[in-house]
Order: C-alpha cells, then sequence, then structure tokens
C-alpha cells in the first residue's frame, strides 16, 4: 500500500489540484449512493418494477440533499473542460482535433456498456425474460447516462459558451418554469432547462478556471443565495422537497430540472468554493491524496457500471429462493432502509468486479482522448 501511494505521489503534476479531483469523487460518490439507496427492483406479479422509499417515505427527502451532487459533476466539468481548450489553443491544437479527442475519452466506455447490455437483452429476451422486466432493466442503466449527453453536448460549445455568464441559463430555467407551473404553458418548455439548468454549474466552473467568481464571498453568495431560494420554493412555491425523481409524483426537480434544482445546485458550488482550501490542505498528504487519484482514474468505469452492478447483486439474489429484505422488498418502512444499507458493501464488492473486468475501456479511451 505504502509503494501505490508513494507512486501514485510521485505521478502527480505538481500543478494538478488536487481539490478539484476531490469534488469530482464527492460527486462520483453521490450519484452511486444515492442509485443505491433510493433505487429498488420489486418483482410484482412475475414482472419487476422500479420502486423508491421517497415515495413511502417523504420524510427521507434530506437524505436527497447529500446524494443529489450532478451540480459538481457540471461545475468540475465547466473548469476542466475551459483549461483543456485553454491549454490545447496554446498549444496551436485546432477545435477540432481537441473535440475529437474528449469525444473518444467518453464513447470508448459508452460503448462497452452498450454492447454488454444488448448482448444482455437479447439472453434475457432468449430465456423468456418478460419485456417489460428487460426494459425497466435497461432504462435503469441507461438513464443515468443522459448526463453524458448534455456534457458532450456543453463541451463541445464550450468556446461559445465558456464565457457566458451564469445568470443568464439561470434566467432562461426560471422563465421555463414560470411558463409551464406559473402561467399553465406546455410542460414540453421544461425541457429547455435541460440544457440551460446544467449550464448554469458550467458556465461557473469555466469562469472559475479563468479566476472569475472565485472568491470567498462569490462562495458564500451562491451558497445562501441558492439555499434561501430553493426553500423559498419549497415552502411556498409547490417544489418537491427531494432533489432526486420519485416514482409517481407529480412534478420532479429532475425530469426535467426545475429551478429549485437549478437554485440548491448553486449552493452546491458555493459550498464547494469554500471547501476548496481545506480540501487542498487534506489532500497535500499522499496517503490522502491516492485514493481521490484512483477513483478518479475509474471515474466512467464507476459511473458507467454502478447500476449493472445493484441489479447483478439483485438478481443473484433471487436464487435464496425468497425476497431479501433490502434487495427484493417494497422499499415502504425505515426497516428497509436499514436492511437495504448492508446491501452497500455487497453492491461495491460487484462494482469492483466490474471495475476489473471493463476499466481497460476506460483506459484506453483516455489514451485516445489525451
Amino acid at each position: 500500500m505504502r509503494e501505490l501511494i508513494r507512486r501514485v505521489e510521485a505521478a502527480t503534476p505538481a500543478e494538478r489540484d488536487r481539490a478539484v479531483d476531490a469534488l469530482r469523487a464527492l460527486a462520483i460518490g453521490g450519484v452511486v449512493l444515492g442509485h443505491w439507496l433510493v433505487t429498488a427492483l420489486v418483482v410484482d406479479s412475475g414482472n419487476v418494477r422500479v420502486a423508491s422509499p421517497l415515495r413511502a417515505m417523504p420524510y427521507l427527502a434530506p437524505v436527497s440533499w447529500v446524494l443529489q451532487t450532478m451540480a459538481l459533476f457540471f461545475l468540475v466539468g465547466g473548469w476542466l473542460t475551459a483549461r483543456g481548450h485553454a491549454a490545447a489553443r496554446a498549444r496551436g491544437i485546432g477545435y477540432g482535433q481537441w473535440l475529437g479527442a474528449r469525444m473518444a475519452r467518453l464513447t470508448r466506455p459508452v460503448a462497452a456498456v452498450a454492447a454488454v447490455w444488448g448482448l444482455a437483452a437479447v439472453v434475457m429476451l432468449a430465456l423468456g425474460v418478460d419485456l417489460t422486466t428487460v426494459g425497466v432493466l435497461a432504462k435503469l442503466v441507461w438513464s443515468p447516462l443522459w448526463f453524458l449527453a448534455v456534457y458532450a453536448a456543453l463541451t463541445a460549445a464550450t468556446p461559445l459558451v465558456g464565457r457566458l455568464h451564469p445568470g443568464w441559463p439561470l434566467a432562461v430555467v426560471a422563465l421555463a418554469d414560470l411558463v409551464r407551473f406559473g402561467w399553465g404553458g406546455p410542460g414540453w418548455v421544461g425541457w429547455v432547462n435541460v440544457a440551460a439548468g446544467w449550464l448554469v454549474p458550467y458556465c461557473l466552473g469555466a469562469a472559475w478556471s479563468r479566476g472569475r467568481l472565485c472568491g470567498r464571498a462569490a462562495g458564500w453568495a451562491m451558497l445562501a443565495g441558492g439555499a434561501a431560494l430553493t426553500a423559498v420554493l419549497v415552502l411556498w412555491a409547490g417544489y418537491p422537497a427531494s432533489m432526486v425523481g420519485v416514482p409517481g409524483a407529480r412534478i420532479s426537480n429532475q425530469s426535467p430540472p426545475t429551478l429549485a434544482a437549478v437554485a440548491f445546485g448553486l449552493a452546491q458550488c458555493g459550498a464547494a468554493r469554500l471547501l476548496l482550501a481545506p480540501l487542498r490542505r487534506v489532500l497535500a498528504r499522499p496517503a490522502a491524496w491516492a485514493p481521490v487519484a484512483l477513483a478518479n482514474l475509474s471515474a466512467m468505469t464507476i459511473f458507467l457500471w454502478h447500476q449493472t452492478a445493484m441489479i447483478a447483486v439483485t438478481a443473484l439474489g433471487l436464487l435464496a429462493g425468497r425476497p431479501l429484505p433490502g434487495l427484493h422488498t417494497v422499499p415502504d418502512v425505515p426497516s428497509w432502509v436499514l436492511a437495504r444499507t448492508g446491501w452497500l458493501p455487497v453492491f461495491g464488492l460487484a462494482l469492483v468486479a466490474c471495475w476489473g473486468a471493463f476499466h481497460v475501456h476506460e483506459r484506453r479511451g483516455r489514451a485516445l482522448g489525451a
């Protein structure tokens, strides 16, 4: 272990901002734990359906405030992409070559997931698994990947949006919500927020990369302002308290993103800014930095395969011949949450197995996109 820590420390460039990598690791951890804790696969009349403990136990909504970390993904993504584009231009690398390299890092690992799950779907259907069940499982794997599509689009638009003030997309989100909720407009207007909503933290990250909006005063303003706006929208404007989607809910803060979700993300970005200095001090220690560095080297693999790991454990659990608490049972009582927590290490071991099988595609994608 000491040798591994030493090698990671020696391989880390002196100019690397370790705190940014820590924020990305926190974002990945939030997504993984969030999906594992609030998503249950329940067998109902021979079919599999997705259920959430947040529907039966809405008082657990504060858990989603900790585990909803998508804004951090886009904040860090904007920071890294803007810096990468500026560095490429300084070296005389054209936009097309730079973008091709960035896309290679995304598409190769995704292609592996598509191939495996395409084959798995064919095998399940051939074995007589109900089409509805296959669709539920496939959607569970594919639905989180909207993030990559949006991230790819924002990456491609970096030369245009990299200097955009985040207040402009925030205003678009507010207007879209006003049209659909305040004026009774069509629901499809909200889908504008898929781009505009996540453009807010992306623009913040790009601004930080240029040394703007990066002072502690700006951090406190975003944290306090975002938290206050979120509280107002939830308490008095009818927005859900949960910052993740809840099956069957009338309004979702995520599909598409609402002003409450974007305001909450703004508060997260402010908190992230305030954490940068403490994180840098902690991560100056090689033992603290090594796990963060290793997690970032496997970021895509963890993100793409964590749902598959949960599905695999749930499926193997059926061999027990009876529903296992926290794994197959309906998430409608507090004891389910306790039982589910006990399954998290098992999900983690399954994810390690997935990492061993598929991390090679992320390494090759990084080599292509270096």
